[in-house]
């Protein structure tokens, strides 16, 4: 069982009323936590406090939810906070309440650990028949309406298949290639003085993960040409890497899209070493 802070207090419930519980109403972030503090911190609070903008919703004091992470991530070597923020409780009805009071949510679970082949080899992916809407409004912040995901990741059992796929690649209704269920995409295609590193533009739709942002970087730095881009399944299948990204499982190299099969290549390994050597 996670630990739990609702609103500062040790809890494990919230009001019926509440607008992240009835409608979505809300976003949330998912931390890293090694060494007992949450990593990238700075980063998660900026695409928070972007999300609230976005919405409307009050953004909690950085430094209170500060204060309640490091309580509850102290000790932990290795684990993983999340953040949820809501609009707080309301009336029936869509209508935003006048004064609403947002709702915080603090959990701490332990972490995941991925197979070592999966960073090593490469995992296997398949392309989701949900597709996902177009809404610029929405675009690039975590809000809580996850369902397009849901409904995603539930295409597996649908379909009896086996679990041999470890991710799916979510399109738009456009044919666009846009993200992963749970990561951002990158690609690495041949230009015309060197490799290029292409991810999908994600202005309509899609999450911009922090760890695509950190790759993004580390790969200007590095002096590697990076393109923000429309990108379809034949640019995908046509490339030379494919990997995977977001915040807990760091870069998963993808050698099996559908039918083709792809090699892990030395820029996905080169960025799998820089991205770890990043320091908060």
């Amino acid at each position: 069982m996670p630990a739990i802070l609702i609103n500062g207090q040790s809890a494990e419930h919230i009001s019926v009323l509440d607008r992240g519980f009835q409608y979505g109403d809300g976003l949330f972030e998912t931390l890293r936590v090694s060494a007992g503090k949450p990593r990238r911190w700075a980063q998660h609070m900026a695409r928070l406090a972007t999300g609230c903008q976005r919405l409307r919703i009050a953004m909690p004091e950085p430094t209170l939810l500060l204060s309640e992470a490091m309580s509850l991530c102290a000790g932990e070597v290795n684990g993983v906070l999340k953040i949820i923020v809501t609009r707080g409780t309301g009336e029936r009805g869509y209508a935003p309440p006048a004064q609403a009071v947002t709702t915080r949510v603090l959990s701490l679970s332990s972490a995941v650990i991925f197979p070592a082949e999966y960073y090593r080899d490469g995992v296997s992916v398949r392309v989701c028949d949900t597709r996902l809407a177009d809404n610029p409004a929405l675009a690039g912040i975590k809000h809580l309406n996850r369902l397009e995901q849901v409904l995603a990741r539930a295409e597996w059992q649908d379909k009896g298949e086996s679990m041999q796929a470890v991710e799916g690649l979510m399109l738009d209704n456009n044919n666009n290639v846009i993200e992963g269920i749970m990561s951002n995409l990158f690609c690495v295609q041949e230009g015309g003085s060197g490799p290029v590193l292409k991810t999908p533009l994600l202005t309509h739709c899609g999450v911009k993960g922090i760890t695509r942002e950190n790759i993004i970087n580390v790969a200007e730095a590095a002096g590697i040409s990076v393109q923000e881009t429309t990108l379809r399944l034949t640019d995908l299948y046509r490339s030379e890497e494919l990997f995977l990204c977001n915040t807990l499982m760091g870069i998963w190299p993808v050698r099996q899209l559908e039918e083709q099969h792809f090699a892990v290549g030395p820029m996905t390994r080169q960025l799998s070493q820089a991205l770890e050597s990043l320091h908060d």
